[in-house]
C-alpha cells in the first residue's frame, strides 16, 4: 500500500472519560489537555477512505473536532456502551451518503439491533432515522475495506470475546485482558500498535500498565501507543516520562502517519 495511512485518536479515555463527572481526583482537575480524554475511538484514513473503530457516546463531538467529508464505515470491537452508544449520530453521514456500513461480531450486531431497533427496521421506519449495511466479522476471515484486507484479531475482555483489527502496518486493540499466541502472531511485524492500559493496579478485564508493556514487548512493534486510559493511571506528562523509549501514551487528537 503506497498511500500514507493517517491514524487519528478520536478518544483515549475509559468508559467514564476524563474528567469523571463530579470527581475531585487530581487528574480529573488537571488543566493539561492531554489529561482530558473522551471515550475511546480511532479513525484510520488512507487513499480517500475513512473508517472509524467504535462509535461511543462522544462520537458527535469527535467528528466535529476531526471533520471528514465522508465516513466509509464503522468497525466495532464489542458491544459495551462506551464503544457503541453514539451510533445514532451517524445520521449526518447517512443523509449525505445513504446506508452506513458497519462491521462487528454477530453477537455485537444482535446487541445493536436490540438497543437501536429503529436503525435496523425494515418497514415502518421512523423518518430521519439512520440506516446501516451490516457485515458480520468472523475470526479467520479478512475484511475487504477499500483497497485493503483488514485482519480481525480475537482477544478477551475478561470472558467476553472482543475484536481488534490490523490495517496493514497498524494494529488496534482495546478492552483486552488476554490474547492467545496464535492471535499475537497476526499482529507481529506492525509498525504501530495500539493497546489498552487502564491503570497501574491490576484489573479483571483490562490490561494494567505492566501487562500492556509486556504485551507490547511480545508483539515487538516499532512503536506502541497506550489507550483506554483512566484517571487512575496518573498524569499524562508524569507517566510518559517513565515509559520505554518506543512506548507512548496516546492522547485525544493525536495523529500518526504510517
Amino acid at each position: 500500500m503506497d498511500d500514507v495511512m493517517t491514524i487519528t485518536f478520536l478518544g483515549t479515555g475509559t468508559s467514564q472519560g476524563i474528567p469523571v463527572i463530579g470527581s475531585d481526583h487530581p487528574v480529573c482537575l488537571s488543566k493539561d489537555p492531554k489529561d482530558q480524554r473522551l471515550r475511546v475511538s480511532v479513525m484510520i484514513s488512507w487513499s480517500g477512505y475513512n473508517y472509524v473503530i467504535d462509535c461511543g457516546p462522544d462520537f458527535r463531538q469527535q467528528m466535529l473536532r476531526n471533520p471528514i467529508p465522508k465516513l466509509d464505515g464503522i468497525l466495532f470491537t464489542h458491544e459495551h456502551a462506551d464503544h457503541t452508544a453514539g451510533i445514532d449520530d451517524i445520521r449526518p453521514f447517512f443523509f449525505r451518503q445513504g446506508d452506513i456500513p458497519i462491521y462487528g461480531h454477530e453477537r455485537v450486531i444482535n446487541s445493536l439491533i436490540k438497543r437501536f431497533d429503529y436503525i435496523f427496521a425494515d418497514g415502518n421506519r421512523y423518518p430521519g432515522a439512520p440506516a446501516v449495511k451490516v457485515t458480520p466479522v468472523v475470526n479467520g476471515y479478512t475484511i475487504p475495506l477499500g483497497n485493503l484486507e483488514v485482519i480481525p484479531i480475537q482477544a478477551f475482555h475478561n470472558r467476553l470475546q472482543v475484536f481488534g483489527y490490523r490495517f496493514g502496518d497498524f494494529a488496534y486493540l482495546t478492552d483486552v485482558k488476554r490474547v492467545d499466541d496464535g492471535e499475537v502472531n497476526k499482529i507481529k511485524g506492525v509498525k504501530a500498535l495500539v493497546i489498552n492500559a487502564l491503570r497501574m493496579e491490576p484489573h479483571h478485564s483490562h490490561f494494567n500498565l505492566e501487562e500492556a508493556l509486556e504485551f507490547a514487548n511480545k508483539v515487538g512493534a516499532e512503536k506502541t501507543y497506550l489507550t483506554h486510559i483512566s484517571h487512575l493511571l496518573g498524569f499524562h506528562e508524569e507517566v510518559e516520562k517513565k515509559l520505554p523509549k518506543n512506548v507512548f501514551l496516546a492522547y485525544d487528537n493525536l495523529q500518526l502517519k504510517i
